[in-house]
């Protein structure tokens, strides 16, 4: 092995240990566990749950009768009255007020690992391709 590869498998095992790091800091972040929190405590309320159902049915509906041509304003209108009720739910509330803290906290992070490598490693990381 030449060092030239020794220094990139070194390297390598580097990453590979801070990532593992860097995750089990980040589930050991306050707004992590919040978030997780607040996801249980909408998946346990019976009312969150039925009304999550029911706009995630509607949803479907609205985008199968979009992809035909057969959506009305009206559908639309409905759809969003559906999501409002939803998220009026105050378990549903504070579990996406968590769910906002905890995205805005990831892209801190996501711009901290970024700057050093001059590319949105986040963005790339996610496998999304853009010209």
């Amino acid at each position: 092995m030449s060092i030239d590869t020794e220094a990139a498998d070194a390297a390598e095992s580097t990453v590979d240990q801070l990532s593992a790091q860097l995750g089990e800091a980040i589930a050991d972040m306050p707004a992590y566990q919040e978030f997780v929190e607040k996801k249980a405590a909408v998946e346990n309320d019976a009312e969150a749950q039925e009304k999550v159902q029911e706009f995630e049915e509607f949803r479907e509906e609205f985008m199968l009768a979009r992809q035909t041509g057969d959506a009305t304003q009206e559908d639309l209108r409905e759809l969003q009255a559906k999501q409002e009720q939803l998220h009026d739910i105050p378990v549903m509330a504070e579990f996406l007020q968590a769910q906002n803290e905890l995205e805005l906290r990831l892209q801190e992070i996501n711009e901290q690992i970024s700057a050093p490598l001059a590319l949105d490693f986040g963005q790339k990381a996610g496998g999304c391709c853009e010209d």
